[in-house]
């Protein structure tokens, strides 16, 4: 009999350091796609916010920390570390294994994403609690800023170890640069 045994996407490849950059694994626990019927997005918002206190986003937004809802596309919505409650106007489709998270801090946060994203992170243009679907390298994905030099990336789980492997190579240039500018 084979022995099982649950991995994280990442697991074995994460955390690193390189630089002035952190990238870890996150746990977002329960996640949920949301996507309300037509005419019933703000009963399901207002269900939503009733149930676990946050609403259902507006485009490229992100409301809450735990739990909070991610605008995800076009009148779609991650619902993240959470259950779902029982949304009768909404598709509510179980996406807890489905994605590779990561976090990216630090003062080369922004310029080591650069390198793997046409999005403008500048936190002028994207402000804390702004969410996009992007390219990130050759994947499709999301980007949410979290914080001032706070980053969290999502990839399909069948793509963490590309996911990680461009962000520890664009991490690892932006490591040897600085220390060409000494």
């Amino acid at each position: 009999m084979v022995n099982l045994i649950a991995k994280t996407p990442c697991a074995g490849l994460l955390p690193k350091t390189i630089g002035t950059v952190t990238v870890t694994e996150v746990n977002a626990g329960q996640m949920t796609l949301l996507a309300p019927h037509r005419g019933q997005k703000k009963a399901v918002s207002d269900a939503l916010k009733s149930a676990v206190g946050v609403g259902f986003p507006a485009p490229n937004r992100c409301l809450g920390t735990a739990p909070r809802a991610m605008w995800c596309g076009q009148e779609q919505a991650l619902l993240i570390g959470a259950a779902c409650p029982e949304l009768a106007g909404a598709a509510c489709v179980d996406h807890s294994d489905a994605w590779a998270i990561v976090q990216i801090d630090g003062a080369d946060a922004v310029a080591v994403l650069a390198r793997l994203t046409p999005l403008d992170l500048r936190a002028t243009e994207f402000k804390r609690g702004h969410t996009a679907r992007t390219l990130i390298g050759h994947m499709t994905g999301g980007i949410t800023r979290l914080g001032a030099h706070s980053f969290e990336v999502m990839v399909m789980r069948s793509m963490a170890g590309t996911l990680v492997h461009d962000l520890t190579q664009a991490a690892e240039n932006m490591a040897a640069r600085a220390l060409q500018g000494r």
